[in-house]
Order: structure tokens, then sequence, then C-alpha cells
């Protein structure tokens, strides 16, 4: 038997260390044995996916030295690898099953559904939806031939336990109570991702998946679904989540990660590989700093450790640290340095905004200090403004940072149309709703166009910098967020 392990994202946001760890061991296990590493985008939520976050994904991967053997830039002999190719392929296996016995068509409005998962609570059962939603034969063809819409829903067993084999934790039982009847075809023709995620790894031979300890709960569905299919599931393997220093499950809200933040930031590749490496799992000999082929010679999964992994960012740079000063000579220190940032291109980029504005070069790296560093050293007094109060001046920040991080196409005209919108919402002058956004920038009032400093700097730079502005005025309390939540919705921003 091959060895092929696979990583799929979804290309609905900037590229996600967590995607990066997972894809790392599936890298290292896959090359271990001698087999090959996959790489499948799972785009089945159209609405959310685009062509700029795969191509985000892909190069993020790229950049930490992560190659896969097929993928869709790659091609290989098991294509294609974007589910949305694939759409036709999956309803012929939700319809077999069907035909089977294993899957029904389901009629239900949401509305209906909450109802019944409300009595379900009533009656002291797992409000999850179960076969009970089955109709008969004949109401199944009236409906389809009124053209109702429908979806396909497997059929799951209300009593017993499932056991999940797992190699880092061996057996895991889930009460089938727990499981509802997972939607697999949803109406507009498009599958789940338990549906494709199971048929694809079946059609592209994928041995072993090693995923997230997220995914545990969907197990028994997709157990049951190579099960009705009568296919060989491959080997399962739920590695710990990331988390933040506080324990808490790793986010954007406590700790950058998008994978073009650190990029940004000037980390180097092989450092941030390294330090994800370290994420649960450790070389036999102890030591701290590895390279990829490092790791691979001496990767074995059963030295994973289940206690969730903490990512700091203080402890990258430590490690970061390191990998500049031991593996680059002088040269190789200046040449990656112009190729972080000190390069023609961006120089040129910044070239328009620093030319009106300097007298002498020696003006130039004062002004533009900003647009060369990472988090800024801000205080909350220089965010005093004499038209926004401090309650102001964080709801603006938040906002805009809630308006930025839906932003997927990141340009100046689309920034501007974002910011501009949400001042006339909020009803504020352009001048005073900017304020707080050039000082979380630029880190004074007193710069070039800012929209074109956060096109320059990026969504990750942009979005983190606003982060951490909000961080310096204290943010809010998670009452008051679900308050302010409820004003940034009333507001129609989105």
């Amino acid at each position: 038997m091959t060895v092929r392990t696979r990583i799929a994202p979804s290309p609905t946001g900037d590229p996600h260390v967590g995607t990066a760890y997972v894809a790392l061991f599936n890298l290292c296990f896959a090359r271990q044995h001698g087999g090959q590493f996959i790489l499948r985008i799972e785009d089945t939520d159209q609405a959310r996916s685009t062509d700029e976050s795969e191509r985000d994904i892909l190069d993020a991967l790229r950049w930490l030295g992560l190659e896969w053997d097929e993928g869709p830039d790659v091609g290989g002999p098991h294509g294609p690898y974007r589910q949305s190719e694939r759409k036709n392929d999956y309803r012929a296996y939700a319809e077999a099953l069907v035909e089977k016995g294993h899957a029904f068509y389901c009629f239900r409005t949401p509305d209906e559904l909450e109802r019944i998962r409300e009595e379900r609570k009533a009656q002291g059962l797992n409000p999850g939806i179960k076969g009970d939603l089955e109709l008969p034969d004949n109401e199944v063809k009236r409906r389809m031939t009124a053209g109702e819409p429908y979806v396909i829903r497997m059929k799951v067993p209300d009593e017993g336990v499932c056991v999940i084999d797992d190699m880092l934790r061996g057996q895991v039982e889930i009460d089938w109570q727990q499981v509802d009847c997972q939607i697999l075809l949803k109406s507009d023709g498009m599958p789940t991702y338990h549906l494709a995620n199971v048929v694809d790894d079946h059609l592209m031979a994928i041995t072993h998946v090693l995923r997230g300890e997220e995914w545990i709960n969907s197990a028994p569905k997709h157990q049951l679904l190579y099960a009705y299919f009568g296919w060989e599931m491959p080997v399962l393997c739920h590695l710990p989540l990331l988390r933040n220093p506080d324990k808490s499950k790793l986010s954007k809200r406590k700790n950058p990660t998008s994978i073009n933040f650190y990029e940004r930031m000037g980390f180097v590749p092989e450092a941030v590989l390294n330090y994800l490496g370290r994420m649960g799992w450790s070389m036999p000999d102890g030591r701290e700093k590895f390279s990829l082929q490092e790791m691979i010679d001496s990767f074995d999964i059963q030295r994973v450790s289940l206690g969730g992994p903490v990512f700091d960012v203080e402890k990258l740079r430590w490690l970061n640290g390191l990998w500049l000063r031991e593996d680059l000579d002088d040269q190789a220190f200046v040449e990656r340095l112009q190729k972080w940032w000190f390069n023609r291109e961006s120089l040129e980029a910044l070239v328009p905004h620093i030319r009106g504005r300097a007298e002498v070069f020696s003006d130039v790296a004062p002004m533009a200090s900003f647009m060369f560093s990472g988090i800024l050293n801000l205080k909350p007094e220089d965010f005093a403004h004499n038209k926004l109060e401090e309650g102001g001046v964080k709801r603006v920040l938040q906002f805009a940072l809630w308006k930025l991080e839906a932003e997927r196409h990141w340009t100046k005209d689309a920034i501007f149309a974002d910011v501009k919108g949400l001042a006339k919402s909020m009803g504020l002058k352009m001048g005073d709703f900017m304020f707080p956004i050039f000082v979380a920038i630029a880190g004074t009032p007193n710069s070039w166009s800012v929209m074109d400093s956060m096109a320059l700097l990026g969504p990750d730079m942009t979005r983190a910098r606003l982060r951490h502005a909000l961080q310096v005025l204290g943010g809010f309390s998670k009452k008051e967020t679900k308050r302010v939540e409820k004003e940034y919705a009333a507001l129609g921003a989105d």
C-alpha cells in the first residue's frame, strides 16, 4: 500500500496557520513512509469561496516550503482537485444512497426544522435532526413533480454507540443519539463537506486522514458513509488544536493566525515551519531548532502529544532569531532583507507618497518607518480626539475591522468604498471617522492617504494593527461586544 495523505483547505479566507500545521504533519507522515501528499481545494461553499483566497493559500504554503505531489496547480491522475469542478459527480453518489435506502429526500423548511428541534428538546431528546423527517414515496414524488426544493440527508442510527479508531487516541466512542441526519446534497445541487470529503478521499485513494480534533464529532458520519458505499475507510488521526497562550482555541482576535501576517512581519519561513513542527511534537533528541528535512527524517506520529499546543508569537520570535543568527551569513541576511521589503518593487510603490513630502533623503526613514514596521507601539493617548469619545473611537476601529475582515478584494478602491460606506452609516464625517484609522495604521494622524497605506501593507497587517489598536484602548467586554455587534448589524454595513 502506498501511503497517501492530503490537506483540503477551503478558500474562504486568509491562509491560516492551522492549515499549515495540519499540512506539515500530513507531508511529514507521507514522506516518512515514502508516500504522496495531495492538496485539494474544498470550495463547496460557493458563496464565500474566492479565487484570491485559493491563490493566497497556495502561495502561503509554498512560501513555507511545503510542496504537494498532486493538486489543482500541478495536476495529477486523480483530478480535478477542486470540488466545484466535481459537482455533477457528487449528485450521483447521493442519489445512489437514496436508492439503497441509506439516505432520503428532505423537503422541510428551516422553520419546520426549528420546530422539530424544539419538540425534541422538550421531550428530553438530543435536538439533532433524525430520520423521522422522511416522507412516503408517493409524497416525495408529488413534491418533486411540483418542483419543491429539497436536500438529501443520510440516515443515522437512533441508538447505540459508534466506535472510531484513532491513531493517537485509540478507540473513541460517540453515542449515535448525538449525531443528526446530515445533509449530503444541498438544494442548489452542491454537496456538503461530509459527502464531498468522503467521496474525494475514496476516489483519490487517500489512506490516512490527519486532521484537527474538531472533526472528531463528524467521524461517525464519515465512517457510516464509507460503510454505506462499501468502501474501505482511511486510517484516522485527529491532531490536537492549536491554542492561544491563555489555552483558548487559537483565534485571530487573540493571536495573528494568517500565514501572510508572519511573512509580512519579516519572519523567515524556515523558522515558522520549525515552530509549527513543535506544536505537539518533538524531536527524539529534544532539539528545538530543526529543518523540514530533519523533521521528516525523524518523524513518528506517535510522538504527538494530545495536550493542546500553545502558539506563542514571542516564542516564535525567539526561534526566528536563532535562524537569522545561525543560518544566515551577512550576504544571505541582506538578500532575505531585500526580498522581504527593501526591494525595488516595494520602494517604487512608496515613492509617490514620499517624494512630495521629503526635502532631503534623511526625511524618508522617519516618514515611512511605519511601512517597514510590524505592530506599532501605540498608547491610549494617541487616540485622543476632540470630536470622538473613547467609546466612539473603539466603535470606529471595531466596525472598520469587521468590515475589512469581510473584504476579499484588497484594493485601494475596495477599501475606500468600505470605509466611506461605514462612515456614512455611522453618521460621521470622513475626517472624524478616519482619525483613529490613521493612528492605528500609521501611528499618527499626519500621514499620506491611509487607504494607500492599507493597500500596500496588505489585509493581514492592516487587520492586525486594527486589532492591536483596540487592545491598546482596552477593547470591549463580552457583554459590550454583544451590544456592539447588534449596533453593527443595525447599520446594515454588510
